[in-house]
């Protein structure tokens, strides 16, 4: 029974909040020492905003950020009628076009990513319950497929890292397993916020491969794996990591 017990705590998804420093998560645990949370008043202030030629404002079909709890913790998740992998990003981007007739904003943007902090905050405890069934799953086996392939002149895969070295060190920092469930995040190494497009971008820098394009589908296949590896985790939207 004890080793049933441990190979079932072993195979439990673990967050990056666990490996990181008592100061790190000290200040993710603490709205006002979260600089994270000025993303998220920026999203509020551009969630009340009308925008494009339709003079509307995502308040004014959704109403206030509350009414979005829950979608941060199913994105990324198949479109049935766009036929492809929508992040929650991609998700907001959609409504702007689709809805405001705005332009799209820019992939890694300071605007794109506030609004993505502020209606993934709405989510906050909830736990992660991407779906990789059905129509997703071709692209979950892509995302899962690319996790596992080495790549660039240092031949590593994510898999490497994230699953055999998960837990040791790395440039003083402990190695997560991989999970996605708090982004986007404030990391310490940027000095500011970013999404997890840009963290998979740069560890394919980071191996020396060349990093696929933002709005690539190899990237938003590999971005729904990652989510939904970390189903059952909770939403911890806006995180802070080292």
């Amino acid at each position: 029974m004890a080793i049933l017990l441990l190979l079932l705590a072993a195979a439990a998804p673990h967050s990056g909040y666990d490996d990181a420093s008592p100061a790190v998560r000290a200040m993710q645990d603490d709205d006002a020492a979260n600089p994270a949370m000025l993303s998220v008043a920026a999203g509020q202030e551009l969630w009340d905003t009308p925008a494009g030629p339709r003079n509307q404002s995502c308040a004014a079909c959704h109403g206030p950020p509350g009414a979005m709890r829950g979608t941060a913790a199913r994105h990324p998740a198949w479109d049935v009628r766009l036929g492809r992998v929508m992040t929650l990003e991609a998700r907001i981007n959609w409504s702007r076009t689709e809805h405001q007739g705005a332009p799209p904003l820019p992939e890694e943007g300071a605007d794109l990513l506030a609004l993505a902090a502020l209606v993934g905050l709405q989510s906050r405890g909830l736990p992660v319950q991407v779906d990789g069934g059905g129509p997703a799953a071709p692209a979950l086996a892509q995302g899962q497929a690319l996790f596992n392939a080495r790549m660039g002149q240092l031949g590593l895969s994510c898999a490497d890292c994230h699953d055999r070295l998960a837990g040791q060190r790395l440039g003083g920092a402990r190695i997560p397993e991989g999970r996605a469930n708090a982004y986007p995040i404030y990391r310490l190494e940027w000095q500011g916020v970013g999404g997890a497009m840009r963290r998979l971008r740069n560890c394919m820098t980071g191996v020396r491969s060349e990093p696929f394009a933002p709005d690539s589908p190899d990237l938003a296949a590999l971005r729904l794996y990652l989510g939904w590896r970390s189903n059952g985790l909770p939403v911890e939207t806006p995180g802070v990591r080292p």
